[in-house]
């Protein structure tokens, strides 16, 4: 049973990263048109800018993982509050593309070393191989961030214009973000001569082979179900428009995505926490597939089907993305790992929106078996996978 003290770390954790998701992630969809509109730029250029945010945050991953596993997450988190801070004061002081791509840059910088990635690694410094309930808890509080980031950023541009609502964010990281991750329990610091370092494979040449061919499988499974939840993300209501839908439907239908996340969460959680976490990812991958099927040869009448499977599905898979790595190499070196694994992922997600517009305006609906072969590779790649940890790395 989990300790007062642990529940109230992944409170704290996770509270911390519902506000870093709403913030960045989520913010360029309620701000990017007025930001665009003030600036004197498109609005694809405000994305543009997100884009190289999320290519910025793919190369400092490793880097803020393995600072995590030498110093804990505590510090590093800490920090990076004060990075989203002045990443978000920059984007509001912004007067131009150059100054828009910097900011963007410095928020870049504290996604790759704020969001989940971080948030995983910080958990297992703490509690090891006991972290898989910890990492759902904090998915499930963060799994609330568009509902409220949203809604806020849209409010605070209501009241204050865009800029102000970046600097008000801004403002809570400092006020809330950052007294939250300096709760953190503080860990031993490691000396790097002391650590294993977790790349080194070959320093167990029996397991060699298999310990590379497992990173290459995750690897690829994090990437293209990135993919599937960004491209989802950024075209969703167009899709389901052009698979028939009205825009009052494709709207409604989206809505479903965020409660069905977080009732895959509480799935992982309750029942499927008592399996292996690859068995629930198999059957999580088959989520967005299946979905898709279902829409292309109903229509609209199971659009809502689609959107509860696809977002159960992503749901598990993000809680996947933390504790697979995990169960597949153990503790140590996990951080630095995590940063290496999630690295094709983010540059994937940074992709996806423009690569599968693209695939939208070609083929309209069916960009969806685009999105399902893919997902259908993910799960072959995950039974591909070995369902214990090598005994060497154990």
């Amino acid at each position: 049973m989990a300790s007062a003290s642990n529940v109230g770390t992944v409170a704290a954790l996770g509270t911390a990263q519902t506000l870093a998701w709403a913030s960045t992630y989520y913010l360029p969809a309620m701000l990017a048109v007025p930001m665009a509109r003030d600036l004197g730029v498109n609005t694809p250029t405000v994305f543009a800018a997100f884009s190289v945010a999320l290519g910025v945050s793919a190369l400092v991953g490793p880097w803020a993982g393995r600072a995590i596993d030498l110093h804990g997450g505590r510090p590093v988190l800490m920090g990076t509050s004060l990075f989203f801070a002045i990443g978000l004061v920059a984007l509001g002081a912004s007067q131009g593309v150059w100054s828009l791509f910097a900011a963007w840059m410095l928020i870049g910088l504290a996604m790759g070393s704020g969001l989940y990635e971080a948030a995983f690694s910080a958990l297992v410094r703490l509690y090891g191989h006991g972290s898989r309930s910890a990492i759902t808890g904090i998915t499930l509080i963060a799994g609330f961030a568009s509902t409220v980031g949203w809604p806020l950023s849209t409010l605070l541009e209501a009241q204050f214009g865009w800029r102000g609502a970046c600097f008000a964010w801004a403002g809570l990281h400092l006020v809330f973000g950052l007294p939250l991750n300096a709760a953190l329990p503080r860990v031993a610091v490691v000396a790097p001569s002391d650590s294993k370092k977790p790349l080194d494979i070959d320093a167990v040449p029996q397991s060699a082979v298999r310990a590379r061919v497992t990173t290459a499988l995750l690897a690829f499974v994090f990437a293209t179900t990135w993919f599937i939840s960004t491209a989802m993300a950024a075209h969703l209501p167009s899709l389901l428009q052009a698979s028939g839908a009205s825009l009052a439907v494709a709207v409604g239908v989206g809505a479903l995505i965020g409660p069905a996340q977080v009732a895959g969460r509480l799935l992982e959680f309750g029942f499927l926490r008592h399996v292996h976490p690859l068995l629930s990812a198999r059957l999580a991958s088959l989520g967005h597939p299946v979905g898709v099927v279902a829409l292309l040869i109903a229509g609209p009448v199971l659009a809502p089907l689609f959107a509860v499977l696809h977002g159960a599905g992503n749901g598990i898979l993000t809680i996947a993305k933390g504790t697979l790595p995990l169960v597949l190499f153990g503790p140590q070196g996990y951080g630095l790992r995590q940063g290496w694994l999630m690295l094709p992922a983010r540059v994937a997600q940074a992709l996806a929106p423009f690569l599968f517009g693209l695939a939208l305006v070609r083929w309209g609906a069916g960009a969806l078996l685009l999105s399902a072969g893919l997902g259908i590779m993910a799960l072959l790649a995950l039974l591909a996978l070995p369902g214990e940890t090598p005994r060497s790395n154990r």
